[in-house]
C-alpha cells in the first residue's frame, strides 16, 4: 500500500536446534557435491566437443596441412600439390583456345599444313615462332601412296618456316628458315618439329631430320640443328646428327622427336620424345639429353625416360626446377608435372583441353637463374582441319595461367561446359554399336 512502512525483519530468530543444524549441513553438502559433479560433467562435455572439432576437417580449407589424421586423398592434397585446391595451385590452369589470323591455308584443300610450333621468342620488338610447313601437290596419301613429291604423312616432305607477330593473335609469315638438304644428309626426306635456343647471342634451331619416308618403319629420325646470328637468319646447317637414335633394343632406337632445349643450371637441357613398344600398341616417353654447348656432345640422362606419359614436348622453368605439360598419351596424360631437379617429375595438377604440340612463350627459357616464372600463352596445333580427303594442320593460340606473377581466377576454375554435340562427336561407330547391342541382348537372355 502506498505510504505504508514495511515492518523490519526480526533481528533475532533465535538459536537453531542441533537437529536443525544437522539437516542444514547435510543439505548444503549435497548441493555442493551436485554442483561439483555438474561442473565436472560440463568440463568433460566441453573437452569432448573440442576434441571432436579438432579431428574433423574444417569448413574453411586450410592452406597448410592441419595437425590431424588425414585420409590418403587429403594427405596427397597437401603433400603432392602446391595447394590443396585449384584456386591457389600455381600449376593448375584452365586452357583457353583462340584462332589466329594472317596465315593462308590454300582454301583448306590439304596442300598446305602448319604444325609443331616452337617456343616463342621475343626479339627486335616482335614475337618469333618457327614451325613445320608442308606445301605439296596433294594431301598426305599414307606410306603406300607416298612418292618423291607426294607426302605419306602430314609432316613428310616438309620444311621449317617462321612467322612474326606484335600481339600474338595476328601473324605474318616471313618465309623458309631451314630447307631440306640433299640426299643422303640428315633431313633429306623432311625436316620438321623445330624448337629454338638462344645461347650467347646466337640462335639455334633443333629439328627432326628424316632419313626415310615417314610411316615406313619407325620413322628413322635423329635430331640435327642449324644456327644463325639473327632470328631472321640466314641459317647455317651443322650437317651432322646432334642427338642420335638409341642403340638397337633401347627405348629410343628409332627416333628422337620434338627436341626442346632449355637452359638450366648453366647447361643445355634438351628434352625429347620417342616411341617404344612399336605398333599396334606404341608407348610414348620423354627423355633428356644434356650438353655444355648447343651443338654437343649431348649425354642422355641415365634415368631416361624422365616422363612416362605425354606426346609432344612442352616445358618451362618454374621456381628452381622445370615444369612439363604432359598431354594425350599414358597413365599420366592431361597433367602438369614438376621436377625440382629437372629430372624427377611428379604430377602437380590434372587439367583438360591441353594445347597439342604446345609452343609456349617462355620469357626466361634461356636465363637459367633457378627462378622460373612460368607461362601464360603460346601457340599450338590442331591436326584435324579439313575434310577426310583434305586433312591438314593449323596453328592457333592458347592462353593459361601457369605463372607465379599472374593470378587469374578465371583460369583457376576447373569446369568446362560444352554442348551435347561435343560429346556426341566421339560416339561409337556402327560396328561397335552393333557389338554392344548384341552384348546387351545376350546379357538379358541369360
Amino acid at each position: 500500500m502506498s505510504g505504508s512502512v514495511r515492518p523490519a525483519p526480526p533481528s533475532d530468530l533465535g538459536t537453531p536446534s542441533p537437529k536443525t543444524r544437522h539437516h542444514v549441513a547435510r543439505s548444503f553438502a549435497a548441493c555442493t557435491q551436485g554442483l561439483r559433479w555438474s561442473m565436472a560433467s560440463l568440463v568433460v562435455v566441453v573437452a569432448v566437443t573440442a576434441s571432436a572439432q579438432d579431428t574433423v576437417y574444417p569448413y574453411g580449407v586450410p592452406a597448410e596441412k592441419p595437425d590431424m589424421e588425414l585420409s590418403a586423398a587429403m594427405e596427397r592434397a597437401y603433400e603432392q600439390y602446391i595447394a590443396p585446391s585449384t584456386w591457389d595451385n600455381e600449376l593448375f590452369t584452365k586452357f583457353r583456345h583462340s584462332p589466329i589470323e594472317g596465315l593462308d591455308y590454300h582454301d583448306g584443300d590439304g596442300t598446305i599444313s602448319r604444325r609443331d610450333p616452337s617456343k616463342i621468342v621475343k626479339a627486335n620488338g616482335k614475337y618469333y615462332v618457327w614451325y613445320t610447313r608442308r606445301s605439296t601437290p596433294t594431301p598426305p596419301r599414307g606410306a603406300a601412296g607416298g612418292t618423291d613429291v607426294i607426302p605419306s604423312t602430314d609432316w613428310d616432305l616438309a620444311e621449317i618456316w617462321y612467322a612474326t607477330s606484335t600481339d600474338g593473335f595476328t601473324w605474318t609469315e616471313q618465309g623458309v628458315a631451314v630447307k631440306r638438304p640433299p640426299k643422303p644428309q640428315a633431313g633429306w626426306r623432311s625436316v620438321s618439329t623445330p624448337d629454338v635456343l638462344v645461347w650467347k647471342g646466337k640462335y639455334y634451331l633443333f629439328y627432326q631430320a628424316f632419313l626415310e619416308m615417314s610411316g615406313t618403319r619407325g620413322d628413322d629420325c635423329p635430331v640435327t640443328a642449324s644456327w644463325a646470328d639473327s632470328p631472321d637468319g640466314p641459317w647455317h646447317a651443322v650437317g651432322n646428327v646432334v642427338i642420335p637414335n638409341g642403340s638397337k633394343g633401347q627405348w629410343d632406337q628409332y627416333s628422337i622427336h620434338d627436341p626442346y632445349p632449355l637452359v638450366y643450371k648453366g647447361k643445355i637441357y634438351l628434352y625429347y620424345k620417342s616411341e617404344a613398344n612399336g605398333k599396334p600398341r606404341p608407348v610414348r616417353f620423354t627423355g633428356l639429353a644434356i650438353a655444355d654447348n648447343p651443338l654437343g656432345p649431348y649425354t642422355k640422362h641415365s634415368l631416361n625416360p624422365v616422363l612416362n606419359s605425354g606426346h609432344e614436348t612442352g616445358l618451362f622453368p618454374f621456381k628452381e626446377g622445370i615444369a612439363a605439360m604432359v598431354i594425350r598419351h599414358g597413365n599420366e596424360h592431361n597433367t602438369i608435372q614438376y621436377a625440382p631437379d629437372g629430372v624427377n617429375f611428379q604430377v602437380a595438377s590434372s587439367v583438360s583441353l591441353m594445347p597439342i604440340a604446345s609452343g609456349p612463350y617462355v620469357p626466361d627459357a634461356f636465363d637459367g637463374n633457378d627462378n622460373g616464372r612460368g607461362i601464360t600463352w603460346g601457340l599450338c596445333h590442331h591436326t584435324g582441319a579439313g575434310t577426310k580427303d583434305k586433312k591438314h594442320s593449323i596453328l592457333y593460340r592458347f592462353d593459361c595461367d601457369l605463372s607465379l606473377d599472374v593470378h587469374d581466377e578465371w583460369m583457376k576454375e576447373p569446369e568446362h561446359w560444352f554442348p551435347p554435340e561435343v560429346y556426341f562427336h566421339s560416339q561409337v561407330n556402327a560396328g561397335k554399336r552393333k557389338q554392344l547391342i548384341d552384348a546387351a541382348e545376350k546379357d538379358l537372355a541369360e
